[in-house]
């Protein structure tokens, strides 16, 4: 048992700094450069979606969170009723919470926006200038802000199960 504990927790703390630093990193660096180059923006978006970031990052949250609640059940069956009015208790709830409905609102609004904005701008080129064509134009910047401000929320959730999950042993 204590080697399954050791090889969930390893997992869990690495694959979490690897889905929160990849979440952190676009929101703060990636998304802002892709605004500020304007039209050539979407060149690179569509570069990092086809490296595979938007499958990638939500595979390697779906096991973070696969280990992270492993360890969750665990630690509630052997502490039993105890765990869930411990401060380790609560703050492992919050940060499990927290992920939780990050991963939620980064795949329904951030990833699907970003795919949908994608392929938006790959017709664009196909549209004569126009009403169709400025309508068009206007959705894909409707659905990068929708992106934007999905990402934001992920990060801030991901802040919060970080920092909860960090000091919860200490509670």
């Amino acid at each position: 048992m204590h080697a399954l504990l050791v090889a969930l927790r390893l997992l869990h703390i690495v694959l979490g700094v690897y889905w929160a630093g990849a979440i952190f990193f676009f929101v703060t660096f990636v998304q802002p450069s892709i605004r500020d180059a304007g039209p050539d923006g979407m060149k690179v978006a569509q570069q990092i979606i086809r490296r595979g970031y938007l499958s990638i990052v939500p595979g390697i949250a779906v096991l973070t969170m696969l280990a992270g609640l492993t360890l969750y059940w665990l630690d509630a069956r052997a502490l039993g009723d105890a765990w869930w009015s411990s401060g380790t208790g609560q703050a492992f709830s919050v940060g499990a919470a927290a992920a939780i409905v990050a991963f939620a609102i980064g795949m329904a609004v951030t990833r699907r926006s970003m795919l949908r904005a994608i392929a938006l701008g790959q017709e664009l080129p196909k549209l004569a200038e126009g009403p169709d064509r400025q309508a068009r134009m206007a959705e894909i910047e409707r659905l990068r802000g929708l992106a934007t401000r999905g990402a934001q929320w992920v990060a801030a959730l991901l802040l919060v199960a970080v920092a909860a999950m960090a000091v919860a042993r200490y509670l």
